[in-house]
């Protein structure tokens, strides 16, 4: 791109489309895997906490907590993706007054689902834990530690498509920031809150959930703050805070679809451990523990895949179609890197099973299952990182046709498994076909679809 074409464009906006691409991508996705590492730990101090509190809470943060995980995910890679690459592509095409405008819907957008999110939650959450065996006193915690996560879900909604503001606009550092701060007021209230202390009554499961949603909400402040400041690329205006249909409808096309993909990935994970249930309580404890290495991927394959959106997103936008290849080819690239050094911590799965069990039984069982994925994490992580490639260009109903197959496969795969008397590696087998056509075939998509681009 001549310099001449970008000379009315940011400093920021410019840097993006002309930087070499690989420092680039390195630079842009390193607050991210600083903001992974927030979520990882969120996601593992809130059980100790909630265990403090004996069996019950246990119980009720095991049906809650995963709902919140996929309303965490479809707001922040799903509805998300759709905010940060429409900005992405207004800012290269140099339409500030249209980003503007786009991050004002995020927020009506963000106010419309928070408001549903908690209304469905509150109507039939009790019903839902009833019905997967709760009773009692765990009943009770569920419906109480529900209540508050997704009565505060609007902070949930606000800060994840506010991130997506800032990363549209390449500024990675802020939505980290804001997160890691987050964690922190997580980290610091919750035993105070849980167990109390001085004047502080001690709540239970109630101030677990308060000291999550402070998270979240300290979160959002950071990203106000920030997006109302004369610093912002992208700034909020109160005058742009209600919904427009183009908008709206530019960034639902990729979020909502991109939403229903991350579910899909989600609920892979239930069904593979419902069919591995059957094999006994063995086999299920160490699909526990092998698959956490398999959900680890997802974070940090997210860092880099963020990076990815707003590159090929901005350089989409300026028609730049070749370098927004070129962006989307590096992210698979340095995405496949990392999948390898996943597949090396699978071939030798007893040391991470060692992680979690002294159980000889339970090792040997979850290194067998890691073993047959070893080959897949480097597919699996290219494949992400092209999908993220084609949320940036809006092209997301191929990408979630092949995420719902993925689910067929494993689901019909791992059934004959068990049929044929395959048994745990039969399942890890049909896994690794998903992930094989999952992202052997995004891969393929992007290819198609940035190639035909390049041609126009």
């Amino acid at each position: 791109m001549s310099a001449s074409s970008t000379s009315g464009l940011s400093a920021r906006t410019q840097r993006i489309l002309e930087a070499p691409v690989l420092p680039l991508l390195l630079t842009l996705a390193l607050p991210n895997i600083g903001e992974a590492a927030a979520r990882i730990t969120f996601l593992t101090a809130d059980a100790l906490f909630v265990s403090w509190l004996g069996s019950d809470a246990l119980a009720a943060a095991a049906v809650v907590f995963p709902l919140f995980l996929i309303l965490q995910t479809a707001t922040a890679s799903g509805i998300g993706s759709g905010v940060s690459s429409s900005i992405g592509r207004a800012l290269g095409a140099g339409n500030a007054e249209r980003a503007r405008s786009l991050a004002g819907v995020a927020v009506a957008i963000a106010l419309v689902g928070a408001a549903l999110t908690t209304a469905l939650m509150l109507l039939v959450g009790p019903r839902l834990y009833a019905a997967m065996g709760l009773a009692s006193g765990a009943l009770e915690m569920a419906a109480l530690y529900s209540a508050v996560m997704f009565g505060g879900s609007g902070f949930v909604w606000a800060m994840n498509l506010l991130a997506n503001v800032s990363r549209g606009a390449g500024n990675m550092l802020v939505p980290a920031f804001a997160i890691a701060i987050g964690e922190l007021f997580h980290l610091a209230l919750s035993p105070l809150l849980i167990l109390g202390w001085g004047p502080v009554p001690a709540m239970g499961i109630v101030g677990a959930g308060i000291a999550a949603i402070a998270a979240y909400a300290v979160g959002t402040m950071v990203l106000v703050l920030h997006l109302v400041s004369r610093h912002a690329l992208v700034r909020l205006e109160r005058r742009n805070w209600r919904w427009r249909g183009g908008e709206a409808k530019e960034i639902l096309s990729v979020g909502a679809l991109s939403a229903a993909s991350a579910l899909a990935f989600q609920i892979t994970t239930f069904l593979v451990a419902g069919l591995i249930a059957g094999l006994g309580s063995t086999a299920i404890a160490a699909y526990g523990a092998a698959n956490r290495l398999e959900l680890l991927q997802y974070p940090i394959t997210f860092a880099f895949g963020a990076a990815v959106i707003t590159m090929v997103a901005t350089a989409a936008g300026a028609r730049d179609f070749a370098r927004a290849r070129r962006a989307a080819y590096t992210g698979a690239a340095v995405a496949g890197v990392i999948g390898l050094i996943f597949s090396g911590i699978a071939l030798v799965g007893g040391g991470w099973m060692s992680l979690f069990t002294a159980d000889p039984s339970i090792r040997a069982a979850g290194s067998l299952y890691l073993l047959g994925l070893a080959a897949v994490f480097p597919l699996t992580g290219v494949g992400l990182a092209c999908y993220f490639a084609c949320l940036a260009i809006g092209y997301v109903t191929g990408p979630f046709l092949l995420a719902v197959a993925r689910v067929g496969v494993v689901v019909v795969g791992g059934w004959a498994a068990l049929q044929l008397g395959g048994g745990l590696i039969g399942i890890a087998l049909a896994s690794a076909a998903a992930f094989a056509l999952f992202g052997g075939g995004v891969f393929l998509l992007a290819r198609w679809r940035f190639n035909t681009l390049a041609k126009h």
